[in-house]
């Protein structure tokens, strides 16, 4: 074998260049996310997840030493993706309160994923195995979520009448936003949870978020969130 041949094969068999190393994980990240989501995690095996991702299985233990910490990486990927990947321009509408109700139903849209609320069942389900990973993956999602409920509220509140309530003052967006989410937001989430399937729950979301955006908008001008 000629010196050319013989680095194309060690490429081929040895670990991927730097600039794929990125790419190699994600691959596998992918394919745990399937396979413990088709099996749940006693029932996913590394074989299972090296095979899905073609990857061997040093290639595996390189990056997580375990299935545990790989189930780790999978839960908390899955956590800040699905928020930083939720994109929403400032809505519009008629009046403030359809604005308000249209972010939230965008947001509960995006959120209402069969495969999405999956993991979420599956990282609550084994909140006992892993319960470090339970109260990380909360405090992120809250703190994420809540980080862009501040961005939209304080586009909104560039002009008109969000601009003059205390509300949206930049030093209490954040706690504006954390009503928002918990009042708007959390309560058809919570819902979603014990359902499996999330067809019927998506038409409660109009009317609900429209109730809402009025009673959040009525605690807002009367100080009610401060």
């Amino acid at each position: 074998m000629g010196k050319a041949s013989a680095r194309r094969a060690a490429v081929r068999v040895g670990r991927p260049p730097k600039e794929f190393a990125g790419e190699v994980e994600e691959r596998i990240l992918d394919a745990a996310h399937k396979v413990f989501l088709e099996r749940g995690f006693e029932g996913a095996s590394i074989d299972d997840i090296a095979e899905a991702a073609r990857a061997g299985k040093p290639t595996i233990y390189a990056r997580f030493p375990n299935k545990r910490a790989l189930f780790t990486a999978v839960v908390m990927r899955d956590v800040v993706s699905r928020i930083e990947q939720f994109a929403i321009d400032v809505p519009t509408g008629a009046t403030v309160e359809e604005r308000l109700a249209s972010a939230g139903a965008t947001a509960l849209d995006f959120t209402l994923n069969s495969e999405r609320m999956g993991m979420t069942r599956l990282a609550i389900a084994e909140a006992r195995r892993f319960p470090d990973l339970a109260s990380t993956s909360n405090r992120t999602a809250r703190e994420r979520s809540t980080e862009m409920a501040a961005r939209l509220l304080g586009a909104m509140a560039q002009s008109g009448e969000l601009a003059t309530l205390p509300a949206f003052a930049p030093e209490r967006l954040s706690t504006t936003a954390r009503f928002f989410l918990d009042l708007v937001v959390v309560p058809i989430l919570f819902q979603a949870l014990f359902r499996q399937d999330l067809e019927p729950l998506r038409a409660e979301i109009g009317p609900h978020v429209a109730r809402s955006a009025v009673f959040f908008l009525a605690a807002c001008r009367n100080g009610g969130v401060t």
